[in-house]
Formats: C-alpha cells, structure tokens, sequence
C-alpha cells in the first residue's frame, strides 16, 4: 500500500511537471509575452498532454523507477515514454482541430518535459548520495586506489558505488596521458610505477585492480601493488555470479594467484556440452580428487540425471558427497569407494548404471614418490587401472570416454610420466578394439592449488615462517587454474574422435622461483621476512615440461585453447601382454625391471 502510495505521488508530480511544460511551450512560444486568447487555448487543450502522457508512463512503467537511484537504463526508458507522449499529444491536438493553435509547441513542450522530468530525477538522486555522504557511510570505507585505464576504473567504480567497505580516493593508470584526468570525481594521480609514492599520498591502504582477466599489463600492475605494500583486491569474474553462495561475487575481493596467471576465462561450447551431459548418467573415476572433483561439479552443472563418483579414497568420496548434495539437491548422486585395478569391480559398477558418458582421473601423479619403491604401484593405477576402466567402458556401451593425462607424458624421464603415456597408448589400442566408443586423452600441465603441486607446499611453508624450497632457480612449469583444466577436459570429450590425444593451451610457461616470489607478496611478507632457498632437482624431474613428444606435430580445433596432437605411427600394444606382466610381477618388483620394461614399451622413456 504505501509502495502504491509512493509511485501514485511520483506520477502526480510527474504530471504536474507537464502541465508546467505545457504553460512555457506556449509562453516561449510567443516570446515570452503570452496573450490572453492563446493562454485561455492553453489551459483549454491541457487536458491532452496531461492524458497522454499519463498513458505513455504507465504503458512503460516509467512510474515504478525509484528516483534515488535513476541512472542511464531509467533514463532511456523516460525517454522512449516521453517519445511516445510527445506523439499522442500531437494526434490528440490534431485531431480536436484546435482553432489556431501553434503548432510549434507540439516541439517546444516534449523538450521542456525531458528536461524537467529528468532534472528532478537526477536532483532526487544527487540528493540521496549528499544525504548518504552526510552520514558517514562512504567516509567509513576503506580508501583504495583503482588501478587500470578510464574504461576500466569507469566499471570498477560502478562495482563499488555504495559499498560499506571501501571507498575510491584516486585512478592509477598504465596510460602516462590520462594522469591528471578526471571521472566521477576522482583524479588520475600516477602511473603504476609510482603507486607506493600514490598510495602514501592519499592515505590509500588497498589498490583495486581493474585491468582485465589476460591483458598482458595485468600481472605486471599486480605485482607493482604488492610491492607497494597495499592489500591487492580485485572484481569477481563473471561466473563468480552463478556461485550457489552470493557472498561470492559481493563485491572486491583479495587478488588470488591465479588472477597474477593473466589467463582469460575459458569460452565453453555450452549447448554442445549440455547435449552431452543433461539428462545423462556420467561416470568420473578418481572422483574424489582435485580434477576429478571440479569435473563433477562442472556436470552436475549441466545438468547430469545420474553422476556415479567412483574413488579409493573413503574422505574423499565422503567429502564430495556432502558438498554436492548440499550444492546440487536434485542431483542424483552414487558414491562408490572402488579401486579402479579391480576390473571386476569397476564391470559391476558400469553395468549397474550403463553411463553414457566416463571421466577417467583416476591416478597417481607424484613424480619423486613414484619415482623410488613405488615403481609397481604406478603401473597397476596408471596403466592396469586405465585398461580396465577403458575395455570396461566399451563392453558396457559407454559412448564417449576421456583419460586424464598429463604433460609429463611427453618424453618422460620418471616412472609416473611412462606410466602416463603408456596409458595413452593404452587407451588407443582399446580404442581400436572398440569402435563404438569414443576414446579421447588430454594433456595439461599443473594445476594450481591441487593437491601435491607446489602451491600448498609454499602456502603452509610460509605460514610456518619460511624459508620457501625452490628446486633449482631455472625450473619452468605451464599452470592452470582447476576449474579451467576441468571445462576444457569436458570441451575435448565433446569434440574429440576417438584415439585422439587432445593438448590443452597452458599458455606462457612460469618460473617456479617467480611463483614462490608471487605467493610471498600476496601473504604480505617480503622476501627478507620469508628467504628462498634452493634444495635441488628430485629424481626424475625435468628442468622444463613439454606438452609435445618430438615426432609429434598439432593440429588446431574449432576451440583456440585445444589442440590435437598427432603421433607419426600408432604403436601396436599387446594389451593382454601388459596386463599379464604388471599382475605377475608381484608385490615388490626390482625397480631396474620395471624400467626396463616401461623403456620396451614407450620408446621415449629415458630414465635419469
């Protein structure tokens, strides 16, 4: 009632406004000196514009807009009500054949109304932010300075218009000529070089960064804030917006690694994948795991009927199976505690809910514990479990399935890293036995944050208080965020034929020294307080990581960030002969003979 009440009073005043309009057409129509006959025409024909332009505000709903926070889309659609005002007006006056009348004021009056309806809107507006200046809730906030060019800072500052917490007291810009510029009130003070001198300047205690996600100025410009000492913040990214939880995407947020990455977000083929996915039984193995598990988040928000979540790991799956039920209530969710080196056991499995499609993640991926006493384990997961998960799929009518590999397959010079492109070739050559499959492995390099990469390791090394262990200082290594890694995993399902290796784009390779270097910055310490030292490469490890063996080449796909690779010659795999050999080779193999036999079977194996 009183919100009726409200927009009743609002249209009142509106009309009132017309009126007057309607009286100084006329009189600046006559030169300001109206005479007698024509103001008693005016107040006669009144009544036209007060009706059609009551009718036009209604029928655009111009009536239900809060005045206080009127902006751009609420003055366009002023705008197209007056038009249509304006238009019944003039029918309505040329229709009652007015004696005399001017028609110069059918184009005086809709300028005037524009003029006094917009004036008062943006008068209650600038009088709700005085009043909300008054009260102390912007001063309250935070000062910060938005670092990026004009167009940037321009949709930053309207991100943070209004909020509680921080409060914009200055533009830092890469572009030298925009210093001393202006937009809503704030000054270009500096360029990123002198943003420590800028934020002791202006009290400033936070920077915003408001370049784009992949520009290549980006990182560059977080770093020069974090070593102006500043609390680096940055917008969400657009899908931060769907999260289940708003709080996500409420506002600024601390900058995270992966925003110092520079690495655009992935563009999906969204109905191509809910073809795949809605409405289908999906099978992840390793479900349990980093990838494993943002793959699983990533289908049931495509809308899987059926996600069965297979991994050896009790916590793991226990986990995952509290985070989707509460995430994705109408999911329906299997979670099965299964070793994928159990044929028989993955068979019951895939019988029992006939998936049409399998995400294969399921492995084990540390390089130096693989590498020493764990030589057989890696064999039995990696490559006995990739086959039987495989031939399973293809018994059972699954129609598409993808293996989870890795960069380290490439020339790999560790035990895991053969492992994994035995697997590859493993799952080629089960590929070849079964036609209606489709059989797809991709390739990518770290992931940031998932478990055992060297970001946790650094994380709880600095929590401790350092000293940060690199390995050597030139080691180089591709990253990717998780989700990135998943949505492209689901991509190359989608578009691969089968027996392809697809290769993910990793973008530029990062140094692991500047990456200890770039987490010691966003935890607030210097490289004084938290020293790097260097403990030496660990066996089987490579200086730099390869996404393409040497006698491969690629060849690009519809989506810029995958690519095929394409092997010079398929090799032929006895399938029967691998399995045969890793189940008797018992439960402690000398570590020589499984690298002798791995070095039969991937030619470019070269073991250090």
């Amino acid at each position: 009632m009183l919100r009726s009440r409200h927009t009743l009073a609002q249209l009142a005043l509106d009309l009132v406004l017309v009126a007057w309009a309607w009286a100084g057409a006329f009189w600046l129509r006559f030169n300001l000196d109206l005479p007698d006959d024509y103001a008693q025409l005016a107040w006669q024909g009144v009544w036209v514009p007060l009706a059609a332009y009551a009718l036009a505000l209604l029928a655009l709903r111009v009536d239900r807009h809060v005045w206080r926070y009127a902006g751009l889309p609420e003055l366009r659609q002023l705008a197209r009500a007056l038009g249509l005002g304006a238009a019944l007006t003039a029918a309505g006056v040329l229709m009652l054949r007015l004696p005399q009348f001017p028609r110069a004021v059918l184009l005086i009056h809709p300028l005037l109304v524009l003029v006094v309806l917009a004036g008062v809107r943006a008068l209650a507006r600038s009088l709700a932010e005085r009043e909300a200046g008054a009260s102390g809730a912007a001063p309250a906030g935070r000062r910060l300075l938005v670092v990026g060019t004009l167009q940037e800072a321009a949709e930053a500052l309207r991100a943070i218009k209004g909020s509680q917490h921080w409060r914009a007291v200055g533009i830092v810009s890469p572009l030298p000529q925009e210093v001393g510029r202006s937009l809503q009130g704030l000054t270009v003070v500096a360029t990123p070089d002198s943003l420590a001198e800028a934020a002791q300047d202006h009290g400033a205690e936070a920077a915003l960064v408001a370049s784009s996600p992949g520009t290549p100025q980006r990182r560059e410009v977080m770093l020069q804030a974090a070593d102006a000492g500043l609390t680096l913040l940055t917008l969400p990214r657009a899908d931060a917006w769907l999260q289940a939880d708003p709080s996500a995407a409420s506002g600024p947020r601390r900058v995270a690694l992966e925003d110092l990455l520079g690495r655009s977000p992935v563009q999906l083929d969204v109905a191509g994948l809910a073809e795949m996915i809605s409405g289908q039984t999906v099978l992840v193995t390793g479900a349990g795991g980093s990838i494993g598990s943002e793959l699983c988040r990533q289908i049931a928000r495509l809308g899987a009927a059926r996600l069965v979540c297979v991994d050896v790991s009790e916590y793991a799956i226990y986990a995952l199976e509290q985070e989707l039920r509460e995430a994705h209530p109408q999911l329906q969710g299997v979670y099965y505690t299964a070793n994928v080196r159990e044929a028989e056991r993955l068979r019951a499995i895939f019988e029992r809910h006939a998936p049409s499609v399998a995400f294969h993640a399921a492995a084990y991926k540390h390089v130096p514990l693989m590498e020493q006493l764990n030589e057989v384990e890696a064999l039995r997961t990696n490559v006995l479990g990739t086959l039987n998960a495989a031939r399973v799929a293809g018994e059972c009518g699954v129609r598409r399935f993808v293996m989870i590999s890795t960069d380290k397959a490439v020339n790999p010079t560790n035990i895991m890293g053969a492992s994994k492109r035995l697997a590859e070739l493993v799952v080629q050559a089960v590929a070849a036995e079964n036609t209606g499959t489709q059989y797809v492995s991709v390739r990518f390099g770290n992931v940031l944050g998932s478990s055992g990469s060297v970001v946790p390791l650094f994380t709880s090394q600095i929590a401790k208080g350092g000293p940060v262990t690199v390995t050597h200082p030139d080691i180089v290594r591709y990253f990717m965020t998780i989700p990135e890694a998943a949505q492209l995993v689901l991509q190359a399902g989608l578009m691969g034929s089968s027996g392809q290796i697809f290769v993910l784009d990793m973008g530029e390779p990062v140094k692991i020294l500047d990456l200890a270097r770039m987490i010691i910055r966003l935890s607030g310490k210097t490289e004084e307080e938290i020293p790097i030292t260097f403990s030496g490469l660990r066996p089987g490890e490579k200086l730099f990581e390869e996404l393409l063996a040497d006698d491969e080449t690629t060849e690009p796909t519809p989506h810029p960030k995958l690519r095929v690779a394409r092997v010079s010659g398929l090799q032929s795999l006895d399938l029967d002969a691998v399995e045969g050999w890793i189940v008797g080779a018992g439960p402690a193999p000398e570590a020589g003979a499984v690298r002798s036999w791995l070095m039969a079977r991937v030619p470019e194996y070269a073991a250090r």
